[in-house]
């Protein structure tokens, strides 16, 4: 299903479990495929810093990539149809949020006003219509809806068929729920705030990785005056998790999460910030600070944070650029010779 809209893209596979199973690709694919010892080899001590047994490995593809957008989509989502019966091509819809810009500081009723056939409203500030860059695309699910275990022990057979033909910014100052099951981004802009976290294996926590990438994301957006948007694409979520297993996962998160909400809320960065490095490192500082009275994880976690930010910055070192006062060579004089 996925062939041709996959087909032309460059494809990062991050084999979870067990290292010995083999993953057999379909044939005619770009890809690079990383397992837990390739993963292990590349980072070496810092390997730490991402999960195992988690969908939360997937940033170890977000660190190694080197292309400008990134879509990252789980093993049991499928293509999913319009209500015209026409195949969506999320790629395409995702690419084309990120390329148009976010409205954050001001809500425009008719959504986003930078898609055809809508612009901004009556009373739309004039000096707010340029907009800002979008850093993130949420995407969403049709069939199996993303819902926390406690909600899908309550409504088993609920599903999603509701294709709502809209796209909006999340305001600044506002944060989400960001579902990484279908999910764009900008990886220039927001790339290195962009770590799910210490989940699964060895953590008391899963199925929140995807959660706490979107809390440091928003916040740092907000921040940068980046924006975010929510809504198309649609995928096909095929099966439902067990909820029981989603249960012993999550229990801690969602006990947690009434103390982290307000954490994210509160959270302000100084203006020194002017980067993701140096927004996620404060960021690390004050979750070390703020959150480790809830639970020792915290700090473990904080830690992680750090790891991860130095573990990015080996894997992609910044353009190194002349010193200003350093004279360029001339066109007619030799280089000077290598000692």
């Amino acid at each position: 299903m996925w062939r041709p809209f996959f087909q032309p893209y460059h494809l990062i596979i991050v084999q979870d479990g067990d290292p010995t199973k083999t993953i057999r690709v379909p044939d005619g694919f770009d890809y690079e495929l990383y397992n837990r010892n390739d993963i292990n080899r590349i980072l070496g001590p810092k390997a730490n810093c991402i999960s195992f047994k988690d969908s939360a490995c997937r940033c170890f593809g977000f660190m190694v990539s080197k292309k400008k957008y990134i879509y990252t989509i789980d093993d049991d989502c499928f293509v999913a149809k319009d209500p015209s019966g026409k195949e969506i091509n999320a790629l395409a819809q995702h690419i084309q949020n990120l390329l148009a810009p976010s409205t954050p500081f001001f809500f425009n009723t008719l959504y986003d006003p930078f898609r055809e056939g809508a612009d901004f409203v009556r009373g739309y500030p004039f000096s707010m219509r340029e907009g800002v860059p979008t850093a993130i695309s949420h995407g969403l699910w049709l069939n199996i809806p993303d819902y926390d275990a406690p909600t899908q022990l309550v409504k088993p057979l609920e599903r999603n068929t509701r294709y709502v033909d809209a796209v909006m910014t999340i305001p600044k100052g506002t944060l989400f729920p960001m579902c990484g099951m279908n999910l764009g981004f900008n990886r220039e802009l927001i790339g290195p705030a962009m770590y799910f976290g210490l989940m699964g294996d060895g953590q008391p926590i899963g199925r929140y990785d995807d959660m706490w990438a979107g809390w440091c994301a928003k916040v740092i957006c907000d921040h940068l005056n980046l924006g975010v948007k929510t809504g198309l694409p649609y995928i096909w979520h095929s099966k439902a998790s067990n909820p029981f297993v989603n249960l012993k996962k999550e229990y801690k998160g969602i006990y947690w999460q009434e103390e982290i909400i307000p954490f994210f809320q509160a959270a302000t960065l100084p203006k020194e910030c002017t980067t993701v490095q140096k927004c996620y490192i404060e960021l690390s500082k004050q979750v070390k600070e703020k959150l480790s009275p809830v639970d020792p994880y915290f700090q473990k976690l904080a830690d992680a944070m750090v790891t991860w930010i130095e573990a990015w910055d080996e894997l992609n070192p910044p353009a190194q650029t002349a010193p200003l006062d350093e004279p360029s060579i001339k066109k007619d004089e030799p280089s000077p010779k290598p000692k």
